[in-house]
């Protein structure tokens, strides 16, 4: 437990060290890798809507203004920022401190839930995607985007050479697949859309109505 707490404690730590620069260097990213990606994701919430890792909060202005948004993140720096952008927008957003390894959130508690470009950097997804599809309700929605194992194996060799500095440096992974737990975990791939090489990619995927 204690290893556990310190590898929280750590990551805490180094995101809301990069709080300050993460807009810019993400926004790089949006620009000329995710394109449209995060309207994509957001216009497809509906209903109570909890999204995971929401960072500085930049989907907010994607979503329709009925949701109820609840946002995750495992940095108070991060969401002292995604408070500031909410207020700025005049949206009313609860957001909350927290782990994506447990959702500090009951059983079948949301419509929706959302994480983009968040998976990549959670080091045990597995888990995380567990929680996901345990807070959502029968039936509802996970909507999931992120940067994935290329479709090319030239550039998986890339990428696995990469990882070799971004994991130990940033807890940043390129070789992940996130469709496959989404899948094991028995739930309705709806929409699947994956470009820029196999790079990318973006699901919705439904939990069974019972």
């Amino acid at each position: 437990m204690a290893q556990t707490d310190d590898r929280t404690n750590r990551w805490q730590q180094y995101w809301d060290r990069k709080s300050t620069s993460y807009d810019k260097e993400i926004g790089i990213l949006d620009r000329r890798l995710f394109g449209d990606s995060r309207r994509w994701a957001c216009s497809q919430a509906a209903g109570d809507v909890l999204e995971v890792a929401i960072g500085t909060g930049l989907n907010l202005p994607y979503y329709a203004d009925e949701a109820l948004i609840t946002g995750l993140d495992i940095s108070e720096q991060m969401l002292d920022l995604a408070r500031s952008r909410a207020r700025q927008l005049g949206r009313d957003v609860t957001l909350q401190q927290g782990t994506a390894h447990a959702l500090p959130f009951s059983d079948a508690s949301f419509d929706t839930v959302v994480c983009t470009i968040g998976l990549c950097a959670i080091p045990d997804h597995e888990t995380a995607v567990d929680e996901m599809v345990r807070v959502l309700r029968p039936a509802g929605l996970l909507i999931l985007v992120d940067h994935v194992a290329s479709s090319f194996r030239i550039v998986r060799g890339v990428q696995w050479l990469v990882e070799r500095i971004t994991i130990p440096l940033a807890g940043e992974h390129y070789l992940r697949r996130p469709l496959h737990q989404v899948q094991a975990r028995g739930l309705e791939v709806e929409q699947l859309q994956r470009f820029k090489i196999g790079v990318v990619e973006r699901l919705v995927a439904r939990k069974p109505a019972s």
